[in-house]
């Protein structure tokens, strides 16, 4: 029971699997970001030109 429980010790304090999977998700969220901002710059953009423009015409 002792050796068993020595594993799970080790297994817990092992935290050497979390950098791989915590790099992907980086990697993934700046592309997804890239991607959107992408897409959406430009829409966005000419929703904001359009707000200033009917703000300062009055």
């Amino acid at each position: 029971m002792s050796q068993r429980s020595g594993l799970v010790r080790r297994a817990l304090r092992d935290e050497s699997g979390d950098v791989p999977g915590w790099v992907l998700i980086t990697i993934m969220t700046a592309g997804l970001v890239i991607i959107i901002w992408g897409l959406a710059g430009p829409a966005l953009s000419n929703v904001f030109e359009q707000a200033i423009s009917r703000v300062t015409s009055f």
